[in-house]
């Protein structure tokens, strides 16, 4: 158990903390490391920026839980804005969404309606669109909407959570349709019957379900596998097992955040690793901030140089 990630992940679901926190000038600088600013345009720079390093990436506008049809509908828009955005400027972009802004919570069909809206511009851009998972409470919904629209729109992938106990079961579930998977280790506060703990259990699911879907069976079906992952461990286990399976370095690929150990970004690009990065935006910053601080702790440092320089 860790306390400290325990209290920023209350931290992100108080809506106190974040109204007086978000007008805080030192909150929002140190949010800056970790995302180029609230607009489409900044994210597209960013893009932009990273380009030249032979590194692509991945938007998602921050925000979940909407709750009115018009809302999930403006965000639908601003992500087809996002596709032509990107493609007009000749920058690789996929687009991460969350089913809870496209309307999950007011029905299951109306955000699968808008999934299959933006994976349609995707395909038409060449792209992939990606479906984040959230919480636990989504994810048998969020699995079911892959389910549906999986066999229709090819470039269409879905995230999976190694903390989660289900999840091997669910990728099992998975594997016929030649999935696009995301896998990330978790970052929602979750009860110890649903999500692993120990940091040691997670990382270990992480690589199972890594080494998984880069078995000879999975590539061969057409999985796709994306590694979200800066632990340098987990990272250096993926690519052994993948120089043992005899699979080439572009065989899959490693997706890190914007602003997070760009050291190690670098290198990995440099030395002919596919690398993705994942660029967020947007005004709904605050529970996201904090559940990156809770995935280290350490990272705590940085809001208290912040504090202390006024």
């Amino acid at each position: 158990m860790n306390p400290m990630r325990d209290l920023l992940l209350a931290a992100s679901r108080s809506a106190w903390l974040r109204d007086r926190a978000m007008r805080a000038p030192f909150v929002r600088r140190a949010a800056r490391r970790f995302m180029p600013g609230e607009r489409l345009d900044d994210a597209l720079d960013a893009a932009a920026a990273l380009r030249p390093a032979g590194m692509p990436s991945i938007l998602t506008c921050l925000g979940e839980n909407v709750t009115r049809p018009e809302e999930a509908a403006a965000v639908a828009a601003h992500y087809l804005e996002a596709f032509d955005s990107a493609a007009a400027r000749g920058l690789d972009v996929e687009i991460s969404v969350k089913l809870t802004q496209l309307g999950l919570d007011l029905g299951q069909d109306l955000a699968a309606g808008h999934v299959a809206t933006l994976a349609e511009r995707a395909a038409r851009h060449r792209s992939r669109l990606w479906i984040d998972m959230e919480d636990s409470s989504c994810t048998d919904a969020t699995l079911a909407v892959y389910h549906a629209l999986r066999p229709a729109h090819p470039t269409l992938g879905i995230c999976l959570q190694a903390y989660l106990r289900r999840t091997e079961e669910d990728l099992e579930s998975l594997l016929p349709l030649a999935p696009a998977v995301r896998i990330v280790k978790g970052a929602y506060r979750e009860p110890p019957e649903k999500a692993f703990p120990r940091k040691a259990d997670v990382d270990e699911s992480f690589f199972r379900l890594g080494a998984r879907l880069l078995s000879p069976g999975a590539v061969a079906a057409g999985a796709w596998t994306v590694a979200g992952t800066h632990d340098p461990i987990l990272i250096g286990r993926l690519q052994a097992h993948a120089a043992s399976a005899g699979l080439p370095r572009d065989a899959f690929e490693f997706d890190l955040l914007y602003g997070i150990r760009r050291d190690l970004q670098q290198n990995l690009a440099r030395d002919g690793w596919r690398v993705r990065i994942l660029i967020s935006y947007g005004s709904s910053w605050f529970p996201w901030y904090m559940r990156r601080l809770a995935e280290r702790p350490a990272n705590l440092w940085f809001v208290a140089r912040g504090l202390l320089s006024g």
